[in-house]
């Protein structure tokens, strides 16, 4: 278990290269609630960047028009986006995936309330309706289909169109916040809402958005979910110390995780679905071996931990936002202290710091190389993930984590120290 020392010696750690910001201009008049970004997205694809700037407007932009604007590459000091150096394609693997004709475009979005939640959605034609009774359908979406959905304050689902920018449909069932949406990673469209009227709830955006279940449980606001990979597993989090998981064939709770001290505000799943990480108000993010319900490692922001009596209090780390890398080696954290934290799972500790005053939120590009992070002013600033060749032990332990669970890795006949290896118990 690993925490780390409330004073951080940059000397010692390798700051994080800070390379761009988007900024929304502030009137001196406007600093009240209303204004910040509570949610920043990336596309699955890499072709869009969303985030949530603050009076009830999402800004949807082209990822390459962000890059050619921020400084990536070896050497040289990163610039921000006031100052830009231009990008060129042979020093962004993001950029090199993009074509250079037919480039997206940028759209503002007025979703006409407050915004919290977002998230992207693509269709694969395979992946059929629940259903499937029903022949016509409204909508038919098709495989280069792309969506934005948006969490409102009034407790609407609002789903854009994210090439042409256009309103196709209007979720209503939730009677308070829409804090948090995700959509399941297999094409299916299949949509999943956190609210602060402690439900969650799944839509089937292929059957025009009809909701297929309400999944109830939590006593208390609900903040975050989380699928795993391979859609078969989400996690909730919440108010009054929750980790839910659920079985999203079957759409029942599987178990809850006890460990935080304080409500849990983020989680997300690792690349290969071996490895879940939950953020909390108690000062740690908690990675778990979720098939077990095992803790496997936590990380400190606070040193020393706050005891559990202490950790339902006001400290100045409320650890606000998680994110992992998709490398599977990396995890972001942002919190109260004014700091990034980029930490290694092989390391135990912050590999790279930054300073962020405000952060609310955070995630990587598709790619992996670039973290955002979300604001109370509205504004988006952007780092690079610290570099590492992965090993060829953890590129094969991650293809193998896709497909086996921990209980079916420990049932292999291997030794012990590979079996740990395979179940992350060296981590």
């Amino acid at each position: 278990m690993a925490s780390f020392p409330d004073t951080i010696n940059e000397n010692d750690i390798g700051k994080a290269k800070f390379i761009g910001e988007l900024l929304v201009p502030v009137a001196p008049f406007d600093q009240k609630s209303g204004r910040e970004a509570w949610t920043v997205a990336f596309a699955p694809n890499g072709s869009y960047f969303a985030w949530s700037q603050g009076h009830r407007i999402v800004r949807l932009i082209p990822w390459t028009k962000c890059l050619k604007n921020f400084s990536i590459g070896h050497g040289g000091e990163a610039t921000n986006a006031s100052s830009p150096r231009r990008l060129s394609r042979q020093n962004s693997t993001e950029g090199q995936a993009m074509p250079q004709a037919d480039e997206p475009r940028e759209h503002t979005i007025d979703c006409g309330d407050i915004v919290w939640g977002l998230a992207f959605g693509s269709s694969v034609p395979e992946k059929q309706s629940r259903c499937v009774n029903i022949e016509w359908h409204r909508f038919q979406f098709g495989q280069d289909q792309l969506l934005l959905a948006t969490g409102l304050n009034n407790g609407r689902i609002k789903i854009w169109d994210v090439y042409t920018g256009k309103l196709l449909l209007n979720l209503m069932d939730h009677t308070d916040i829409v804090r948090d949406l995700t959509f399941a990673p297999d094409g299916s469209l299949m949509l999943v809402s956190a609210s602060r009227d402690k439900t969650l709830r799944v839509w089937d955006l292929k059957d025009d958005g009809n909701m297929v279940k309400v999944l109830r449980g939590h006593q208390n606001w609900v903040y975050c979910s989380a699928f795993s990979p391979d859609s078969s597993t989400l996690c909730s989090v919440g108010a009054g110390k929750a980790v839910f998981l659920w079985n999203m064939d079957k759409l029942t709770l599987i178990r809850k995780l006890e460990g935080h001290h304080n409500d849990v505000v983020s989680c997300e799943f690792s690349p290969d679905g071996a490895l879940l990480a939950t953020a909390s108000y108690d000062t740690r993010v908690i990675v778990w071996d979720h098939h077990k319900g095992t803790v496997l490692l936590e990380l400190g922001h606070l040193f020393p931990p706050p005891s559990p009596i202490f950790a339902g209090g006001a400290n100045d780390r409320w650890v606000r936002s998680v994110s992992f890398c998709p490398d599977g080696r990396h995890i972001a954290s942002i919190t109260d202290d004014r700091l990034v934290r980029f930490w290694s799972i092989e390391e135990r500790a912050p590999q790279a710091v930054a300073s962020l005053s405000n952060g609310l939120c955070c995630a990587f590009s598709a790619e992996g190389s670039v973290l955002a992070a979300g604001t109370r002013d509205g504004g988006v600033h952007f780092w690079e993930c610290p570099r590492s060749v992965a090993s060829l032990q953890h590129i094969c332990r991650m293809t193998l984590r896709r497909v086996l669970t921990s209980q079916q890795v420990e049932a292999l006949a291997i030794p012990t120290p590979l079996r740990d290896y395979l179940t992350y118990k060296v981590i």
